[in-house]
């Protein structure tokens, strides 16, 4: 596979690429002439730059649809049932009294 290949891949959205991956991905490039080293520096930390970025993103998107689902069935968040455990014990306290 090409280096412009695989760099099309890296862009397409696969970010878990490791340093250690990218770097050795590189490295064949160079030893076959396909890019330079100075090239080869500015690709690896660009792709981790944006791989840093996608997975953020999608974090963020989950987080999103997670909140909507919860919402949407109904479902209470751990906060909230907390706040009703307390409220619960403290008329438990007052009936008791």
């Amino acid at each position: 596979m090409s280096f412009f290949r695989k760099a099309m891949f890296l862009g397409l959205g696969v970010f878990s690429l490791t340093k250690e991956a990218a770097e050795k991905l590189i490295n064949e490039a160079v030893e076959k002439g396909e890019i330079s080293r100075d090239e080869a520096r500015k690709f690896i930390d660009e792709a981790l730059r944006r791989g840093e970025e996608q997975k953020e993103e999608l974090k963020t998107f989950v987080r999103q649809e997670l909140q909507k689902l919860r919402i949407e069935l109904g479902l209470v968040s751990k906060d909230e049932l907390e706040e009703l455990r307390t409220r619960l014990e403290e008329l438990e306290r007052k009936v008791q009294d």
